[in-house]
């Protein structure tokens, strides 16, 4: 029964994916992109195809990020701003049910999404290389779709401290690219300086979740031999913990926060 209405919201957030045109304006745009860079063959190169493939898993990056931050963004706030949420709660569905629903619903809907970005990468990639590696995309897919859960959770706290959604996004976008960027060099730049700073950059650097773990981009670009099966197991794991806490978090602070 209670993961009937889990079940039920999760459904909701998935068709309001679905009428929206975010998704297929960014597919449309990267499936551009990614042709238009595909049609140029530049002194008959054979790298141009890995710098085709890596475009294109770029874009797919940058575009899910985007889906799933502003999915889970707008969830709880749209929700209060419509009031929708009194009539929801007043039937026998707690807050913790509410918002583990709006999870799992981003969190499908980008599976969704991904789904449609990988399908057309590999059949992009295979016009120009004649094979599939599928046990590589399929890595690369499912780390990608375990990275996004992380990305979902911790939207969906941001979502509950911070009333403007747009303040929201704009922080875990931030966030999100720090981490990407900066978050695995924290503990070299922290052996370079002193106290207290060099603390505080250790502590931050094993705070943070790596995201950095799930981008096999390089593993496909380069056609490198799959990740051993257990590693992925393992990168799985980290990230459901890290999702568990912000899910926890976000469930503790909701119950305590008023709706009007």
């Amino acid at each position: 029964m209670i993961m009937n209405e889990i079940f039920a919201i999760a459904g909701v957030v998935i068709k309001e994916l679905v009428r929206r045109k975010d998704f297929y304006v960014l597919f449309v745009l990267t499936a551009l992109i990614t042709l238009i860079m595909g049609s140029v063959n530049v002194f008959h190169d054979t790298r141009i195809v890995r710098y085709l493939k890596e475009i294109c898993l770029l874009l797919i990056w940058v575009c899910s990020l985007v889906i799933a931050v502003t999915t889970a963004a707008r969830q709880i706030p749209a929700e209060r701003e419509s009031r929708t949420i009194f009539p929801l709660l007043a039937k026998p569905v707690t807050r913790t049910q509410v918002l583990l629903g709006k999870f799992l619903g981003c969190w499908v809907a980008c599976a969704i999404a991904l789904a449609a970005f990988y399908l057309f990468f590999g059949v992009a990639a295979m016009s120009k290389e004649h094979h599939w590696p599928l046990a590589n995309y399929f890595q690369a897919m499912a780390l990608h779709w375990v990275m996004l859960g992380v990305v979902i959770a911790m939207t969906l706290l941001g979502s509950l401290v911070f009333s403007a959604p747009s303040a929201n996004t704009t922080i875990c976008f931030v966030v999100v690219a720090f981490i990407l960027l900066l978050g695995r060099h924290l503990d070299k730049v922290a052996v370079q300086v002193s106290e207290p700073a060099r603390g505080l950059l250790q502590a931050l650097f094993f705070a943070i979740p790596h995201l950095e773990f799930f981008d096999l981009r390089d593993l496909v670009v380069h056609d490198w031999p799959p990740v051993q099966w257990l590693v992925c197991f393992k990168a799985v794991a980290y990230a459901a913990a890290y999702a568990a806490l912000f899910l926890a978090a976000s469930c503790l602070w909701f119950r305590r926060k008023p709706l009007n």
